[in-house]
């Protein structure tokens, strides 16, 4: 398997996202406006999957969930419960560190509205499967949003229907394959409460629960 099963900085897969990123360049030329790569270890005891780069964040950026609102609470999260040295997460040079995580998403590239198609979501798929084929089955997996939710059960090559996404909801996917559910921490779902900081905590206190439980 080569590295670019995992990640492609330069893939032009699909035709709409591209375009796009090439026009976002042009108004943007500092902008990072790439196919943005998954941050943190190797090794991670937990994998988080997003959604897409943010416009102003990841795009910008060129790091998952940085420089943008959606980041706020992620990284307030990791950094309370001893995934990361600093609870902001800036820039990418801004000496943030991830330990026992990483951060990737369903989706590489920024999309139109945040939105991308469901073709663009099956598309990208096989690097998310790569993802997360390559790491132990202990890793715990927590999807943000139901895109992201679905994206992890189709690399898996599991029935969409069989696990239905709900909020700190446990999925048991196979003997010590587990993946666990969030809304996504967007500045929509925070705003009007659908997700606050104890919910989004209750996940993260259900994840530690459940790497114990393995020790």
């Amino acid at each position: 398997m080569s590295a670019t099963d995992f990640f492609n900085s330069e893939c032009r897969q699909c035709p709409r996202l591209a375009a796009f990123l090439d026009s976002v360049k042009q108004k943007h030329p500092d902008y990072y406006a790439r196919p943005v790569p998954a941050f943190g270890v190797s090794e991670p005891e937990l994998l988080i999957v997003g959604l897409a780069p943010g416009m102003h964040g990841a795009n910008a950026s060129g790091r998952p969930f940085t420089g943008d609102y959606a980041g706020i609470l992620l990284y307030e999260a990791l950094f309370a419960f001893g995934y990361s040295n600093y609870s902001e997460s800036k820039s990418a040079d801004d000496g943030l560190i991830l330990s026992r995580c990483r951060i990737t998403n369903a989706v590489k590239c920024l999309p139109p509205d945040n939105k991308p198609t469901g073709v663009e979501v099956r598309q990208c798929n096989h690097y998310l499967a790569a993802e997360i084929n390559a790491l132990s089955e202990q890793v715990v997996i927590l999807a943000l949003g139901s895109i992201a939710h679905q994206a992890v059960l189709r690399a898996l090559e599991l029935k969409l229907s069989a696990f239905k996404f709900a909020h700190n909801k446990i999925h048991i996917l196979a003997p010590g394959r587990v993946l666990i559910d969030s809304y996504h921490c967007s500045r929509y779902n925070v705003n009007t409460k659908r997700l606050t900081v104890e919910m989004f905590h209750q996940v993260f206190k259900s994840i530690k629960k459940l790497q114990n439980d393995r020790k």
